[in-house]
């Protein structure tokens, strides 16, 4: 097929195409313009840029992970007796456990930011993070900003929480190579193990 043939086929797929928009042919100035517009759809998404690519086996594993977790619950329990027992008690308020009531909704906020605080302003580590020697990091940034914190540990794990059937939304971590929850994977977030990291510069500068 000739070069001119191409063209004259081309142009004709384009009328087909574009006249099932219209009952009149477009111009070749609305042809171009669609053909402008329509540009976008054919280019490709862009891979995100890790800034923290670190090898996969430098990720925290689902079980270490878990054991932190559970000496964090352990401190948000103690917390939360402290402060709201104490007070409900010393108001006479009952301590409704149901999920609307105010001691459910203050014992959430507590969960909630004992986790985004800590988180924050701790460099990546809660106490049972800090205890296994593990911290959160960013895939895509050198520091952990508010918005990726409060992604993670606020919107994240309020849905994580809000159903015992969403705690399947934690077993990625087990496949992921990077060791991602459904979370993480929003905020572009992992954990990695410290004394990897350690060793390995350390053996790196010998």
């Amino acid at each position: 097929m000739s070069e001119q043939e191409n063209e004259t086929q081309q142009k004709g797929f384009y009328q087909k195409v574009l006249t099932s928009f219209k009952s009149e042919e477009y111009t070749e100035n609305e042809i171009a313009q669609k053909k402008s517009d329509w540009q976008q759809y054919e280019e490709k998404p862009k891979k995100k840029r890790y800034i923290n690519d670190f090898p996969n086996y430098f990720f925290a594993g689902f079980w270490i992970r878990l054991f932190a977790f559970i000496i964090d619950l352990l401190c948000i329990n103690a917390m939360t007796s402290v402060v709201l027992d104490t007070t409900f008690t010393w108001m006479g308020m009952e301590r409704a456990t149901e999920f609307l009531s105010a001691y459910s909704l203050l014992a959430l906020a507590i969960y909630l930011a004992y986790f985004t605080l800590l988180t924050k302003l701790n460099k990546g580590q809660t106490i049972g993070k800090m205890i296994f020697g593990i911290r959160v990091i960013c895939l895509t940034e050198k520091k952990l900003t508010w918005k990726t914190v409060l992604i993670r540990e606020m919107v994240g794990r309020f849905i994580l929480q809000g159903n015992p059937l969403l705690y399947l939304g934690y077993l990625p971590a087990i496949f992921t190579n990077k060791k991602q929850h459904v979370a993480d994977y929003f905020a572009d977030t992992s954990v990695v193990t410290i004394n990897l990291i350690q060793a390995f510069n350390q053996k790196a500068n010998a």
